[in-house]
């Protein structure tokens, strides 16, 4: 009997993880043939953990928080779409044990919008709120769908003009500071994790109209902070990152196995009307 292909996602704290559920659902789904499970790492041990992983025979990683980061450095080769992102959510090894990472989270943020929720980015002034990782990660393939201007908001202006130039040659970018943004926008994403505490960026009055898509990054069973204040300022569509992130999955799972699973009733497993 052949042994199942391992997978698993890696993180720290990694127990609330949805992962597994996913990618069983996607195996079963398309008749591939594996296993997937946690990882927790120790914060000091991240490279001794993923190392012992593929020397033990594993055939695949997601990434999750705080080592996206860790995870770019170790990488021998970057995916196109991770080269600048600065932070990797999907490792696998290649011939002769060169460590490939990819980085899927822009690409499912973009087929959420984009195919499960008719969201139209071409054209659009898109405002992307934080300038952290999260958010390199996903404007690669944001600015790739063609909006008219990428504005990236952060409380540090520096913070943010370094994003800007780093991403520049890809598309109409801006930078600014939370209080100097003027709307409205077509959509605002949400790329800083303050929601789930409660926390919100000072945004000023004037951002959305009532077609303005809002979408948190972050995914919550409740209504995260930052819908919560879409809700108050009239906004209908209101998004949270939970088809992000079976959509960065299915991602991870086509690099991995070569077959795009369905995530339409993954994504109804997880939330049940």
């Amino acid at each position: 009997m052949t042994e199942k292909a391992r997978y698993a996602v890696i993180g720290n704290p990694i127990e609330h993880s949805l992962s597994p559920r996913i990618h069983a659902a996607f195996a079963e789904q398309t008749g591939e043939s594996l296993v997937y499970e946690r990882l927790l790492a120790p914060l000091e041990g991240f490279r001794e953990t993923l190392e012992q992983f593929f020397d033990d025979g594993g055939a695949g990683l997601n990434v999750t928080v705080p080592f996206k980061q860790q995870a770019w450095e170790m990488a021998d080769r970057h995916q196109p779409r991770a080269a600048r992102a600065g932070a990797v959510n999907t490792l696998w090894r290649e011939n002769h044990g060169i460590l490939i990472g990819d980085n899927t989270d822009g690409a499912g943020l973009v087929r959420d919008l984009r195919v499960n929720n008719d969201v139209t980015l071409a054209g659009a002034r898109v405002l992307v709120l934080g300038a952290g990782g999260a958010v390199r990660g996903i404007l690669e393939p944001l600015l790739a769908a063609a909006p008219a201007q990428v504005v990236i908001a952060n409380r540090t202006l520096a913070r943010a003009e370094e994003v800007r130039d780093l991403f520049a040659d890809t598309g109409s970018l801006a930078a600014s500071t939370f209080a100097a943004l003027v709307g409205p926008f077509d959509v605002i994403i949400n790329g800083t994790s303050a929601s789930l505490q409660g926390g919100l960026p000072p945004l000023p009055e004037g951002l959305t109209n009532p077609a303005t898509v809002c979408y948190d990054m972050m995914y919550s069973q409740t209504e995260t902070a930052f819908n919560g204040w879409a809700r108050q300022q009239g906004v209908a569509l209101r998004l949270d990152g939970l088809g992000m992130l079976v959509e960065q999955a299915a991602e991870s799972f086509v690099q991995w196995r070569g077959k795009r699973p369905q995530t339409e009733p993954v994504m109804a497993m997880l939330r049940p009307d």
